[in-house]
């Protein structure tokens, strides 16, 4: 799948991953194939866009964590490791194709130790096929621009985060 892999080298031109950040996939295969949400999970879909990402965090760095569906609650697959170092706690569920979506489940089956867990606050994010990953994310989001718009059929947005501004009219941001 050729857009996956021009998205992610977009934003690895742009430094978008850093090392030892968290970043939140959020993708609806169904959306990717011409589907409505939810409706025609593809596992196959989910096994390639899965590679494409193991790829960029072995090349960067990135730790990547894995939004399931509403069935889940949205929750997160992730290594065990990684909920340990972000201090999160693990709940009770196993994401599959029919209550998490092939995403989530494709994860949980690749890792050596996974849990899932209820909420993260991440550093970034990919959203594909509007998953809703913004509940996932660093205050205060902003969107990163890309030329890829789809992978697929599915729309991408791409989000990061920067420190809240405080402090009001007289406050300064940067240092003089």
């Amino acid at each position: 799948m050729a857009d996956i892999n021009q998205l992610l080298d977009e934003l690895i031109a742009i430094d978008f991953f850093k090392a030892g950040e968290l970043c939140v996939i959020g993708c609806s295969t169904s959306e990717v194939i011409g589907q409505k949400i939810g409706t025609h999970s593809s596992d196959e879909v989910a096994a390639e866009l899965l590679a494409a990402f193991e790829s960029v965090a072995a090349e960067t760095g990135v730790t990547f964590c894995f939004q399931g569906c509403e069935h889940i609650n949205r929750a997160l697959t992730m290594e065990r490791e990684t909920a340990v170092r972000y201090q999160l706690e693990p709940v009770s569920v196993i994401p599959v194709r029919q209550a998490g979506g092939s995403m989530s489940a494709a994860a949980y089956r690749s890792m050596i130790d996974p849990v899932v867990v209820e909420h993260v606050q991440a550093d970034c994010g990919i959203d594909i096929g509007q998953t809703l990953i913004g509940m996932h994310i660093k205050h205060v989001q902003i969107p990163i621009r890309v030329q890829t718009k789809k992978i697929g059929d599915a729309v991408v947005t791409i989000a990061a985060h920067r420190p809240k501004l405080i402090g009001g009219p007289r406050a300064q941001y940067t240092r003089t």
